[in-house]
């Protein structure tokens, strides 16, 4: 049985988005590293044969020499597992710093294929030229197992950056192997095949929650695929109602009670419902006392203020002004007033409004 391992969108060298210390951020990237080096190793003792890349495995069409080195050593390191490498929109020319290496397997802008026994693996690089031509291009022997790999976004057009997988439906693919978009998907392509993102294998800021990793090709009488969740860390987005909360330290013991934490992974902790104590440096406040309960956290308050219009109905002072220039709307419902004042007053207290 032949099996491959699909992934994409690795990375290396990114500056991580999760508002990481510089000391942390430098652990993850080298975590990122790390957890290639494992997947490779992972690939030996699973009898892999060959890891598909598809697209972004460097941050930077300039990656760093230290990225690069990195990379390379891996590849030639392992000589019996074969690479092979479609570039993404974040990969470059300079991505391709080493020629002559057996075990790495590259495409270009025109179709590509690659044989293992009766299974065919095609790439493109997609670019403005081929965009649209790349569908009627592409041609394959239904007889034998067809692999596909592409680095872009899935819908309903076709573009530089965009597959229609409409126009690939009965071309004889098994499976569309993508990259592009972080987190695992899967779908079908027609009656014969199916198409898939791996996603990343490292989450690098709160808009890459949950777990990543890759997927397990194993190509028998058919091909069969099995996401492996594979992170080092795993990013958490978490919303917790505070409603009940009198203080910062009772919103920090609700955060608790809702929260199973890990110490190893990050978590971005997202406080709503209604509020009357004085939050301005709430955020600060649990993020202190949270520190301790994971590897990261960030809170973001996205409450509100219970208010008591009547209260500053005599109030002279800018916050008094607002509220009853507000109230005074009679084209507004009493909700759009409720909203339109929670976020003033939250500018007004100079916190961050989204």
């Amino acid at each position: 049985m032949l099996k491959l391992i699909h992934c994409a969108d690795i990375h290396l060298g990114s500056k991580m988005e999760a508002k990481l210390t510089k000391e942390k951020a430098d652990e993850r990237r080298a975590e990122v590293r790390k957890t290639f080096h494992r997947l490779v190793e992972y690939a030996k003792k699973e009898g892999v044969r060959a890891i598909l890349l598809a697209g972004d495995i460097f941050d930077s069409d300039r990656p760093l020499k230290r990225d690069k080195e990195f990379f390379y050593d891996v590849v030639k390191g392992n000589p019996d597992l074969d690479f092979l490498y479609l570039r993404g929109n974040h990969d470059g020319e300079e991505s391709y710093t080493e020629e002559g290496i057996a075990n790495l397997k590259t495409f270009s802008n025109e179709w590509t294929a690659y044989e293992y026994g009766d299974t065919v693996i095609y790439g493109l690089e997609l670019v403005k030229e081929n965009a649209l031509s790349m569908y009627a291009t592409f041609k394959a022997d239904g007889a034998k197992k067809n692999i596909v790999m592409l680095h872009g976004q899935v819908g309903a057009s076709s573009g530089a950056d965009k597959i229609n997988t409409a126009k690939f439906a009965e071309k004889h693919i098994d499976y569309l192997a993508l990259g592009h978009i972080h987190s695992y998907s899967q779908n079908k392509l027609d009656d014969r095949g199916m198409y898939a993102y791996s996603g990343c294998l490292e989450g690098r800021g709160f808009d890459e929650t949950g777990e990543k990793g890759f997927v397990l090709l194993e190509v028998g009488e058919r091909i069969t695929s099995r996401f492996i969740p594979f992170a080092e860390r795993t990013i958490h987005e978490e919303f917790v109602d505070i409603s009940s909360a009198q203080n910062a330290y009772s919103a920090y013991q609700t955060v608790k009670t809702q929260v199973k934490f890990n110490p190893k992974n990050l978590y971005r902790i997202r406080l709503v419902g209604e509020i009357d104590f004085d939050n301005d440096a709430l955020c600060r406040d649990l993020e202190k006392l949270l520190g301790n309960d994971c590897y990261f956290v960030s809170v973001k308050d996205d409450t509100q203020r219970k208010l008591d219009l009547t209260a500053y109905e005599g109030d002279i002072s800018l916050r008094g002004e607002f509220i009853r220039a507000v109230s005074s709307r009679t084209e507004w419902s009493d909700e759009k007033k409720r909203q339109v004042i929670a976020l003033g007053l939250k500018a007004l207290s100079g916190r961050e409004v989204e």
